[in-house]
């Protein structure tokens, strides 16, 4: 096998401006198809639970967000099976699959009849695609962030990154959107019979525009070049021993940063409007439009905060972002218990502090990683953290909540995940601006010249 260790690092041909736009799409509209599904969920949970559940209200609830963390439990599967793939057959080839099932899990559940009239069948089929739709979610994210970052220029990763995120802001609020506007044209009947489904039925739709886009696409400049050199990992076991052996720190080290990132997002994102309504006390449609607000103020800063990383560097976005939600997330959670209008200002203050982060994750996750075990290493680490903190933040939070009567439990979550981020934080390369090309580790091997924030002295090594 030919190397591509290379000490030089020097940055790939910039792709043509149309081809990094394409790439963009292909790689955003998967990301808004998954969390799409996710917004449904979050947002149709009372629906879904008087639907396919049964019990009380609050049994049903309960039963359907631990559902919804069900899914979790397989992302680490579909990482360890997806991220060797995406090593070995490509990044698209695996982008195009995970699409398919992740659309079609969605779709399947709008279909699902009720409790009433399969019984237990109702939210066993429910779990299940949720399993399927959590396997395919496993290879999505880190497939769809590798596909960005390695087809994004050096100096405006952080940008080009950004819109990932944006995918996932945009699939997230049109389902919030949707579930608000079928809630507001019918009737509670209407709602609780079929009005629920129909939004589910749309990611039939998605997934069949974000298969078309990927199509099209060639994997990427970076992939290619190293499947030319005959240096992409063709054995699984080889490709392990690499991570365990040489790659453990950084797969430590991301995985401590998701801690951080999905506690704040799932709590933020997927558990607030569950939050609103039982614990805070406000109407249903008042606790999916305040954080509708908030998301949609939040798209608007994500390009503007990836551009800023690509400026000032990864890690002081990420300290900023760290040290603002710990401060601030007990006060937050305070003004949005006092009205509807003080509901929308405390998701918007917690949003717009968790922007840094959200939108810096795309260039930074791919980039500890050299190009071989790139995917395989940011799939693994990515859903076994988001399984055990991130999916799971939804059903902790009103467990605890439950348990202690205290409904600031979800700030007091936040703060301790914002802890372990900053502990893993002090151990980040900065790699604003380093290329991803060849088998070394971005930022360890070299830098490019003059593109060193936040940096220390790089160094020269053999990954």
């Amino acid at each position: 096998m030919a190397s591509t260790d290379t000490t030089d690092a020097a940055p790939m041909p910039e792709v043509p401006p149309s081809t990094l736009r394409r790439a963009v799409a292909a790689s955003a509209i998967g990301n808004a198809t998954e969390w799409f599904d996710y917004g449904l969920y979050a947002y149709g949970v009372t629906y879904i639970s008087a639907a396919l559940f049964p019990g009380s209200a609050e049994e049903a609830t309960l039963f359907a967000l631990a559902t919804f963390a069900i899914s979790f439990l397989v992302r680490p599967l579909g990482g360890l099976v997806w991220g060797p793939l995406g090593d070995r057959l490509g990044r698209k080839s695996v982008l195009a699959m995970t699409i398919v099932l992740m659309s079609g899990a969605t779709f399947c559940v709008g279909l699902l009849p009720t409790y009433d009239a399969i019984g237990f069948w109702a939210p066993t089929l429910l779990i299940i695609f949720r399993m399927v739709q959590g396997f395919s979610t496993g290879g999505e994210y880190g497939g769809a962030a590798t596909f960005m970052a390695e087809y994004s220029p050096d100096k405006k990763r952080g940008f080009y990154g950004s819109f990932l995120e944006f995918g996932t802001l945009a699939g997230f609020s049109a389902a919030a959107l949707l579930m608000l506007g079928f809630s507001l044209a019918l009737s509670d009947g209407a709602m609780n019979s079929w009005g629920w489904r129909v939004p589910f039925l749309i990611a039939g739709p998605l997934g069949v525009v974000g298969l078309y886009l990927r199509s099209r696409m060639e994997d990427t400049p970076i992939f290619r070049e190293l499947e030319d050199a005959d240096a992409v990992e063709e054995d699984t076991k080889t490709q392990f021993k690499d991570l365990v052996t040489k790659y453990w720190k950084p797969m430590l080290t991301l995985g401590g940063l998701v801690v951080a990132l999905n506690v704040v997002n799932y709590t933020l994102l997927a558990y607030m409007p569950t939050y609103l309504e039982t614990e805070i006390g406000l109407s249903s449609d008042a606790s999916l439009i305040a954080p509708i607000i908030g998301q949609l103020a939040m798209m608007v800063l994500l390009p503007f905060a990836g551009s800023l990383s690509d400026r000032v560097g990864r890690k002081p976005m990420w300290w900023g972002s760290l040290a603002g939600l710990f401060v601030l997330a007990i006060p937050m959670y305070l003004v949005m218990a006092t009205s509807p209008v003080g509901a929308v200002i405390g998701f918007a203050v917690l949003g717009l502090l968790y922007v840094p982060q959200l939108a810096t994750i795309s260039a930074t996750f791919p980039a500890m990683f050299p190009t071989h075990v790139r995917f395989a290493g940011l799939a693994i680490a990515y859903n076994v953290s988001t399984s055990l903190f991130g999916g799971t933040a939804p059903l902790v939070n009103d467990w605890l909540i439950g348990e202690t009567g205290n409904n600031l439990v979800p700030a007091f979550y936040m703060m301790g995940a914002c802890v372990v981020g900053a502990v893993a934080l002090l151990f980040v390369t900065e790699t604003a601006g380093c290329s991803l090309r060849g088998r070394g580790v971005p930022g360890v091997i070299s830098r490019p010249a003059g593109r060193r924030p936040g940096a220390g002295r790089s160094r020269s090594t053999d990954a």
